[in-house]
């Protein structure tokens, strides 16, 4: 009997391929915790957190017994040794997969295998095993537990690791001469993230060894337009010098494409909705009192832990992030599950800070002053 575990989508678990029941969100949802964090025993408590988005009912224990019972029975009539696959631990539970009976864990395999092919310089080889590691993909992770702090935390790092991979595999294919396949993706891809200054390297670099110099050129003014209109900033340097390279007509390395400050910032975007934002400031509380925010940044919730605990029911454990970038302090939201607003405005994700901005964050009113430099 071959096990396949899939969290890389919908959450799935598949005995000999066909497709085995574990029932509704919340099962589904422990199932998928397990996976993430297979080989390894989670405690209820922290299994809970995660099935009841950090609001377990006090009867939780209970709960999980007849969630992990059903998954056990489901296991058994279908031919599987279900003490085998999930064990109960001393404090909670554990799924023991192999990291080829989960795609989770394929999707790993395949991405080292395909990094270390780069390394060693071998791009046909890197070329196809980023491809298979890309292919255990189905949708978006978790996508059937949407709006789960943890499920949109996973969901969310997973999106930036495929990213990543699917640019590694543009990089081998781009050394391996098929510039003028991947143009097509690269655009869809600038599209989509617009301030992912590699991104842009790699269509420029295509362009120009597709012998399109006119459009690589044209994507060159465009990405310049993009940082300056949303973030007010001009290209890096590794931009500004492949520039130069396509105007001069020079031959390029194709190795250049992967230097050390593209992997080196791992292609983090900066989200933002007010370009020229401020870049140091404080937060005002209601009853007056100021919270400056510091170099490092300043976490914001309902746990102890955070620079700013707000006793406050809506607030959630880990709620906000105020965090310096390039472009100014930006504010993001760690997933909570009531958001938060700038001017009575729902920010998507994150959002530059301005001077008088109101943010609500729960039912606790911030005020944002800017500094001066």
């Amino acid at each position: 009997m071959s096990l396949d575990v899939r969290v890389l989508g919908p959450v799935q678990l598949l005995v000999d391929g066909a497709p085995v029941p574990v029932g509704g969100p919340k099962p589904r949802a422990l199932l998928a915790a397990l996976t993430v964090n297979r080989r390894r025993a989670v405690s209820s408590q922290a299994l809970a957190d995660m099935v009841w988005n950090e609001q377990p009912p006090d009867s939780y224990q209970a709960s999980l017994q007849v969630f992990v019972s059903n998954i056990r029975k489901a296991l058994r009539n279908s031919g599987v040794d279900p003490t085998r696959v999930l064990r109960t631990e001393s404090s909670g539970y554990r799924l023991e997969v192999a990291d080829g009976d989960c795609d989770l864990g394929r999707f790993e395999l395949a991405r080292r295998a395909g990094a270390e092919a780069a390394d060693s310089g071998n791009d046909e080889t890197a070329a196809r095993r980023f491809a298979t590691a890309l292919a255990e993909w189905s949708g978006k992770a978790l996508d059937d537990l949407s709006g789960l702090s943890f499920a949109d935390s996973f969901a969310t790092a997973m999106d930036e690791e495929r990213l990543l991979v699917a640019s590694a595999r543009i990089d081998a294919e781009i050394s391996c001469g098929r510039a003028s396949s991947v143009v097509g993706e690269l655009v869809s891809m600038t599209n989509e993230h617009p301030l992912r200054e590699p991104l842009w390297a790699q269509l420029i670099t295509a362009l120009y060894l597709s012998g399109r110099q006119a459009d690589a050129l044209d994507a060159c003014r465009r990405v310049r337009t993009v940082l300056a209109e949303e973030l007010g900033i001009d290209p890096g340097p590794a931009l500004v010098e492949l520039e130069q390279r396509v105007l001069r007509q020079e031959p390029l390395n194709t190795l250049g494409i992967q230097d050390a400050e593209r992997m080196a910032k791992a292609m983090t975007e900066t989200v933002t909705e007010a370009p020229r934002s401020a870049r140091n400031g404080r937060l005002r509380l209601p009853d007056g009192r100021t919270v400056p925010i510091a170099t490092s940044g300043l976490k914001v919730g309902r746990m102890t832990d955070n620079d700013l605990v707000l006793d406050d029911p809506k607030v959630s454990r880990y709620h906000a992030h105020i965090q310096p970038s390039r472009a100014g302090l930006l504010i993001k939201d760690l997933h909570s599950a009531n958001g938060i607003y700038i001017n009575e405005r729902v920010i998507e994700s994150g959002a530059m800070l301005s001077d008088g901005d109101v943010i609500r964050i729960g039912a606790t009113v911030l005020v944002f002053q800017a500094e001066s430099d």
